[in-house]
């Protein structure tokens, strides 16, 4: 089997061509990325290719399965051009996936893709893929679902599976990460357990995290086995305002609602003179 994995030097892409390598039942792995790393897998060779403007079709021929795992969230005041990555590069994966005859294509969505839903209990797959109006990177989620929906209708020979986890985390990736949600400026000791002062308690606040290798896992699965369809993938336990401050040995502080959407708004980004 050969396996073309987009976005391959990120978070979880690493990890996965890591996981494929070790596959007995792969033979090759092609990574994609915009730049080639300094990165020595066996049987993974390197490809340099941008997904908002380079020829993917080519690099796909002969695949088994292609997973889609590229997408920017920085910097978060371009939207023009993190539109162009997110939505129709990803678009121009699927149209390459079916221009090359490839079998099967794994995407890389989000619990980000959900409308607002309740805070007391989990929710489904089955849940509306609607997105959060406030949050770009919800929005961009969102619109690609739709356009997979598509993509499945028009292609139903072509086996589709979209993964959904939750906040991803891995240790090697913190700094990048750190920068990722936080920004590039972000003080590198301020994210030490301990030497945050104090916490804000937000009672709305609920989220799953997930290790990188489990999600790289269960991209792995999704690859080798048959499965069609979207999955969540996420891990206990729920994370609120309380634990998180147990976690960081901070003080909870209540925060008026009002101030805390303000920073949320600010640091989620509105679209630049550009735009």
């Amino acid at each position: 089997m050969r396996v073309v994995v987009v976005g391959a030097t990120g978070n979880v892409g690493s990890s996965l061509v890591r996981a494929l390598s070790a596959e007995a039942g792969v033979d090759s792995v092609l990574g994609v990325a915009r730049r080639r790393p300094e990165l020595d897998v066996p049987k993974v060779e390197w490809a340099s290719a941008d997904v908002a403007r380079d020829e993917l079709a080519p690099l796909f021929s002969g695949a088994d399965a292609v997973v889609h795992l590229a997408w920017a969230i920085q910097p978060s005041r371009a939207l023009t051009a993190l539109w162009r990555t997110n939505v129709a590069g990803s678009q121009r994966v699927f149209d390459a996936v079916a221009q090359a005859g490839v079998p099967a294509l794994v995407y890389a969505s989000s619990v980000g893709a959900y409308s607002p839903g309740p805070k007391d209990r989990a929710v489904d797959e089955s849940w509306p893929t609607g997105g959060i109006p406030s949050s770009f990177y919800a929005r961009h989620k969102a619109e690609v679902e739709r356009r997979l929906d598509r993509f499945e209708r028009e292609h139903a020979g072509i086996r589709v599976v979209r993964l959904r986890p939750g906040l991803t985390f891995k240790r090697s990736s913190a700094s990048g990460q750190r920068r990722l949600f936080a920004g590039p400026l972000a003080p590198r000791f301020l994210a030490r357990p301990g030497l945050i002062p104090f916490f804000p308690d937000v009672p709305r606040l609920r989220f799953q995290a997930v290790h990188t290798e489990d999600v790289a896992e269960a991209y792995r699965l999704a690859v080798m086995g048959d499965p069609r369809g979207a999955f969540n993938v996420a891990a206990e336990p729920v994370l609120d305002s309380a634990r998180l401050a147990r976690i960081l040995d901070a003080r909870l502080v209540r925060v008026p609602e009002r101030a805390m959407r303000r920073v949320v708004e600010r640091d989620a980004g509105e679209p630049g003179p550009d735009e």
